[in-house]
C-alpha cells in the first residue's frame, strides 16, 4: 500500500482482488508478468482510500486518466457496492468465504463517465481498468500509465501497468458453456411487452454480453420454461412459438423462434437448448403453454395438467416433428433438449421415466442433458447425459462417463468453486482448471439474468436484492445487471467468469500442441489448497496468474516454432 503526501492511499491491484471498504487491498504481484490473445480483456484496479485525518471532505468525485499508446485499448469502470442479505447458508458452508454476514460489497461495474469516482471517507473504493486489443497489428508490449487527481486538479496518483498482447487468438472453446437467460426479466425490469421491439432489443444486447462472458449456449423460451415456479402458479409467458388449435389440429408460427435463432447465430452462439418439456424437480406436470383456440388466448398446459396427460402427447405428436425440421432449417448449430430439472428421489425417478416415455420416440436421435445429481438416476439409464453438481460428482467421475456435465448454483457452499458475491474471486476462476482437468464436456448455470424471488412469486430490483428475495447466496440468481436503455452491466463475477474461460482456450493450445499432461504439470499443484480437484484447489490468487502466464509463454514458443 502507498500513501502519498497528501495522505491519500492507493493499491494497484489485480481483477482476483475484491477491494472492500474495511479491508487493506492486496498489492499486484508485479513479479508476475500479465499477457493475454487477441480479444482477449486484462484487467487491473486501482483501490484508493482518502485521507483519515478528516481534512478530506470534498463531496465532488476524483478522477483517473489513463494515457500512453496503450489508453486507446482502456475502459474504466468504477466497482459499486451492492447490498448483500444472503451470503451463505448459515453452518451450511466452508470457512473461506470472504464474507458471510449481510452488508454493502463490491460487485456492479459501471463505467466511469469522464472517469469520475466518488470516494467513501475513511473506506477503500476501487476503479476497475480493462485492457482489449482485437488485431494483429496492435499486438506487443504496452505499457498503460493511471492517474488520479482531486476535482480541483492536485495529481495524487500516477502508476504505470504492462501489459503484452500476443498477435495470435486462442481456439473457440471447446465446451458447452450454458447459462439459462431469463426473458421475463427484461420485461419486467424496462417494463416493456413481451417480444416487443424494445424487449427484442434488451434481449439482443443481453445475449451479446452472455457470448462475451463464454457462453455457448442459452436456454430458448420455445415455451415458458417450467423453472423456478413456484406449484400452481406461472411466471410472465414469454412463449417464441405461437400456437393454434383448430378442429382438433395445431398449427404453429415459428416466427418469433426465428428471430431468436438469428440473434444467436448474430453473437456466435454455438448451440441452444430447447426449454424442459416438463416441470422441475419431479416431471410431474407440463410446462404453461399458450394456445390460440376460439379467438381466446388459452393457458391450455401448466401444472394443471399431468405430464402424461394424453392432451401433451397430442399437442407433441404434431409440435416436435415441425419443430425439429424448423431448427434443422434456421440453425446451423447444435440444438440441446432437456425433459425436467432436477429431479432426485425414488419417486421422482418413476416420474421422470414416465415423463420421458411420453416424449422419447419424438427425440429420437437427439442430445438429450438434464441436471441431476443422483448417480442411481443415472445408473437407471434415465438420463444419457448427466449435468452433476461439482459437490457429487464424484461417483460419476469413477464412472467414467464418456460425455459428462457439471453445475454449480445455490447449494454448492461447500469446499468447491462458485460465482457468490461472498466468494473470493479465485473460487470463481478455478472453475477453468476444474473443467479442463476433468475433461468436462459441459458446464451450466442457471442464472445469467434472473430478476425473481424465489420461485417466481415475485419481480425484483437487482440492484437492491442481489438474493432472490433472500433466497438464495448473494450473486446465484444473475451475473449482469440491467442498465439503461436496454444494455446490460458487467459484475466482477463476469469478468472473472469470462477469464476463466479463456484460461480453459488457452490450456486447450497447449494440450493440442504439446499433450494433456503438459497442461496438467503446469494447473496441478500441492499448494495451499491441495492438489487440482474440484473439492480441492489453490487458494493463492497468484497461482492463477502465474499459471495462465506458463502456459501462454508455451503456447506461443510452440506456435512461433510451427511458423
Amino acid at each position: 500500500m502507498s500513501t502519498t503526501s497528501t495522505g491519500w492511499s492507493f493499491v494497484t491491484t489485480d481483477s482476483l482482488e475484491k477491494v472492500y471498504t474495511d479491508g487493506d487491498p492486496r498489492p499486484l504481484d508485479r513479479s508476475i508478468p500479465q499477457s493475454v490473445f487477441l480479444g482477449e480483456t486484462a484487467s487491473v484496479q486501482i483501490a484508493f482510500q482518502p485521507p483519515l485525518d478528516g481534512s478530506y471532505q470534498d463531496l465532488r468525485p476524483i478522477v483517473f486518466e489513463v494515457a500512453g499508446p496503450a489508453s486507446r485499448f482502456a475502459t474504466l469502470h468504477t466497482v459499486e457496492l451492492v447490498p448483500c442479505t444472503t451470503l451463505a447458508y448459515p453452518g451450511f458452508h466452508d470457512d473461506r468465504y470472504d464474507r458471510d454476514s449481510p452488508g454493502l460489497y463490491p460487485d456492479l461495474l459501471r463505467p466511469a463517465v469522464d472517469g469520475e469516482i466518488t470516494p467513501l471517507f475513511g473506506w477503500w473504493r476501487a476503479m476497475w481498468i480493462d485492457l482489449r486489443v482485437d488485431t494483429a497489428a496492435d499486438a506487443g508490449i504496452h505499457a498503460l500509465t493511471i492517474t488520479a487527481r482531486t476535482a480541483d486538479g492536485q495529481g495524487i496518483f500516477a502508476d504505470t501497468v504492462e501489459l503484452e498482447v500476443f498477435p495470435y487468438e486462442l481456439p473457440a472453446l471447446d465446451i458447452v458453456n450454458t447459462h439459462w437467460f431469463h426473458c421475463d426479466g427484461l420485461a419486467h425490469y424496462y417494463d416493456v411487452p413481451v417480444f416487443s421491439e424494445a424487449h427484442w432489443n434488451a434481449v439482443d444486447n443481453f445475449l451479446s454480453r452472455a457470448a462475451v462472458m463464454g457462453a455457448t449456449s442459452v436456454l430458448t423460451p420455445v415455451w415458458t420454461p417450467p423453472l423456478d415456479t413456484a406449484r400452481d402458479t406461472t411466471r410472465t409467458p414469454v412463449q417464441l412459438v405461437d400456437i393454434s388449435l383448430s378442429g382438433g389440429t395445431y398449427s404453429f408460427d415459428f416466427a418469433k423462434l426465428g428471430r431468436w435463432l438469428e440473434l444467436c447465430g448474430k453473437h456466435g452462439l454455438a448451440q441452444v437448448e430447447i426449454a424442459h418439456f416438463f416441470t422441475q424437480w419431479g416431471a410431474e406436470a407440463t410446462p404453461a403453454i399458450y394456445v390460440s383456440q376460439d379467438g381466446e388466448n388459452v393457458h391450455k398446459f401448466g401444472w394443471h395438467v399431468a405430464a402424461t396427460d394424453p392432451a401433451y402427447r397430442e399437442l407433441l405428436e404434431q409440435l416436435v416433428p415441425q419443430l425439429r425440421e424448423f431448427l434443422a432449417s434456421h440453425w446451423a448449430g447444435k440444438v440441446i433438449y432437456h425433459i425436467s430439472d432436477e429431479p432426485h428421489g425414488e419417486k421422482a425417478l418413476g416420474t421422470y421415466q414416465a415423463a420421458r416415455a411420453v416424449v422419447a420416440d419424438l427425440l429420437a436421435g437427439c442430445t438429450i442433458v438434464d441436471a441431476l445429481s443422483d448417480f442411481s438416476f443415472y445408473q437407471a439409464g434415465a438420463v444419457p447425459i448427466p449435468v452433476v453438481a461439482t459437490d457429487a460428482v464424484a461417483p460419476f467421475l469413477d464412472a467414467k462417463l464418456d460425455e459428462l456435465w457439471v453445475y454449480y448454483c445455490v447449494s454448492q457452499q461447500r469446499n468447491v468453486a462458485n460465482r457468490f458475491i461472498g466468494l473470493p474471486s479465485l473460487r470463481n476462476r478455478v472453475l477453468g482448471h476444474q473443467l479442463f482437468a476433468f475433461d468436462v464436456a459441459g458446464f451450466l448455470h442457471w442464472g445469467f439474468n434472473f430478476y425473481n424471488s424465489v420461485y417466481s412469486l415475485r419481480h425484483v430490483d437487482p440492484f437492491q436484492d442481489t438474493c432472490a428475495g433472500g433466497g438464495f447466496p448473494a450473486g446465484d440468481p444473475f451475473i449482469v445487471y440491467p442498465g439503461p436503455n436496454g444494455q446490460p452491466l458487467d459484475s466482477i463475477r463476469f469478468k472473472v467468469f469470462a477469464a476463466a474461460m479463456h484460461d480453459h482456450r488457452a490450456m486447450q493450445a497447449l494440450r493440442d500442441v504439446a499433450g494433456k499432461d503438459a497442461v496438467m504439470r503446469v494447473i496441478d499443484t500441492d499448494g495451499a489448497g491441495g492438489s487440482l480437484a474440484f473439492d480441492a484447489f489453490s487458494y493463492d490468487p497468484n497461482h492463477y496468474r502465474r499459471t495462465r502466464e506458463e502456459i501462454n509463454r508455451l503456447v506461443v514458443a510452440a506456435w512461433a516454432n510451427q511458423q
